[in-house]
């Protein structure tokens, strides 16, 4: 098992999106018979032969070094995440690389954590890995994520909401960005650790259930997703315009925590607030006693 495919389809991908004129070169011949750079373009602008480039997009990164792969993402004009994705690829490329490379994503949270998650009263917060497994949240993320939590299936999963469940288009107002953002982060997460059992499993239910998920997974496209604003029609409060923050937690590996935010002032700030006081209401009436024995 190696990521030679990966590793292909993904440089070969980058060079087709690349014209000539954005890359410097004249565009000689009107007749070229590839959409983008051809292979001895991208080795001349990577200061490498062009056989040594073929075999290097025929799927063969393990040993490259790292001074040719920053020369690689120069001359593809990849942005941050696909450089890091690129060296995530040589890093786990070659025989040997699934025992070395192989990194269990854990599903535990320590009690540390889910003391922080209760201190945190007035922003929706939960914590989930890089599967997009929800695995803690505090009441006000859990009332966020509400719409999530109607799956059964446990752990909850970003993706697997996002393209199995109907309700994931009304939720987010921006569906095709959040889509986007989720394939891209788990084609990141993929390069970062392609022998994750569990993450190759969730690859193929999406992709075998969802055309939509299959088309975005071929655009090898990679994403960070660090901070930003999300929209969100939420079922109970309406429209809610939230800041988002991603933390990774240190001792933890793998593990973010992910904390909305709202601006002072503002109806998303009251609608948090009712959204408080929506499932803490919701709380008290699921532990009532029955009032009929």
């Amino acid at each position: 098992m190696d990521n030679r495919d990966e590793i292909r389809d993904f440089l070969a991908s980058r060079r087709a999106r690349l014209t000539p004129q954005q890359a410097g070169l004249p565009a000689w011949g009107a007749n070229r018979r590839v959409p983008g750079l051809r292979r001895e373009e991208v080795a001349m602008l990577a200061g490498v032969s062009s056989d040594y480039y073929t075999r290097l997009e025929r799927g063969n990164l393990s040993g490259v070094s790292e001074s040719v792969l920053e020369s690689l993402a120069r001359a593809l004009q990849l942005d941050e995440a696909e450089r890091l994705h690129l060296h995530d690829l040589a890093r786990t490329a070659g025989p040997g690389a699934a025992r070395a490379r192989r990194r269990t994503v854990t599903s535990k949270v320590r009690p540390s954590v889910h003391a922080m998650l209760a201190a945190l009263t007035g922003a929706p917060a939960v914590v989930r890995n890089d599967r997009l497994d929800i695995l803690a949240m505090n009441p006000l993320g859990r009332a966020l994520y509400d719409p999530l939590f109607r799956d059964p299936v446990r752990p909850v999963n970003h993706a697997r909401f996002a393209f199995l469940d109907p309700a994931a288009k009304e939720f987010w107002v921006d569906w095709q960005r959040a889509a986007d953002d989720t394939v891209g982060i788990l084609r990141a997460q993929a390069g970062r650790n392609p022998y994750d059992r569990s993450l190759t499993d969730l690859i193929g239910e999406l992709s075998t259930r969802s055309e939509e998920f299959r088309t975005r997974w071929a655009a090898h496209e990679v994403r960070l997703h660090r901070t930003g604003n999300k929209l969100i029609d939420h079922p109970v409060v309406g429209r809610l315009e939230l800041m988002y923050d991603m933390l990774p937690l240190p001792a933890d590996p793998g593990l973010t925590l992910l904390v909305y935010t709202a601006e002072a002032g503002s109806t998303t700030a009251d609608a948090l607030t009712l959204l408080a006081s929506w499932a803490a209401t919701r709380a008290l009436d699921e532990s009532a006693p029955d009032s009929v024995h």
